[in-house]
């Protein structure tokens, strides 16, 4: 069983669960999630200490247990402050991202999606050299276990409108505003 520590920080969008491993960040999630959105913990509730008795005996979904160390997880929530803050346009620490290849390519092609700008679908498709994999991008996107650092926000449909986001749209535009990414195409 790996132990991972985690910390739940307060953000300009909300609670944000943070989960890392020794290697790096493992997750960044929203603490209120859409039905059906994919977590690595079974409820937030149990990692923000409501039932603290029950969290040192569970046993995670995914074979993972986790250490409330606020401390530890500093360095992570002082780059997300200053993100929200508008003073930090690049996430330096490390992540241990877990997926699939072909989620990990697409991971990697959405961290390449420069601060302040946009790709669609199609786009990643092509950087992952699977062009008519659109689809299965979106998946891959849907699965994004480290949202706002690894930037699935900043991916639109081809024809340049807000779609599918794990928090809501309301919150994909929130993020594009704040990197200032927003066109009058998306005021609508």
């Amino acid at each position: 069983m790996e132990t991972l520590h985690c910390t739940t920080m307060h953000s300009a969008i909300g609670p944000l669960f943070l989960a890392a491993s020794a290697r790096g960040l493992v997750a960044l999630e929203f603490d209120a999630r859409l039905p059906g959105q994919q977590s690595i913990r079974l409820s937030p509730r149990d990692v923000r200490g409501e039932h603290e008795h029950k969290r040192e005996q569970e046993k995670e979904k995914n074979g993972f247990t986790f250490e409330d160390t606020p401390r530890l997880m500093q360095p992570y929530v002082s780059q997300l402050e200053e993100y929200f803050a508008s003073h930090r346009r690049e996430f330096t620490f490390p992540l241990d991202l877990r997926g699939t290849d072909f989620q990990l390519s697409c991971w990697r092609a959405l961290l390449a999606i420069p601060y302040g700008e946009t790709r669609t679908y199609a786009d990643i498709a092509r950087a992952v050299d699977k062009p008519k994999a659109f689809r299965a991008v979106g998946m891959a996107n849907n699965r994004n276990p480290v949202a706002i650092v690894v930037p699935c926000h900043r991916v639109i449909a081809s024809n340049g409108t807000l779609c599918g986001y794990g928090g809501g749209l309301d919150l994909k535009r929130e993020l594009l505003e704040l990197e200032g990414a927003l066109t009058t195409a998306f005021a609508a």
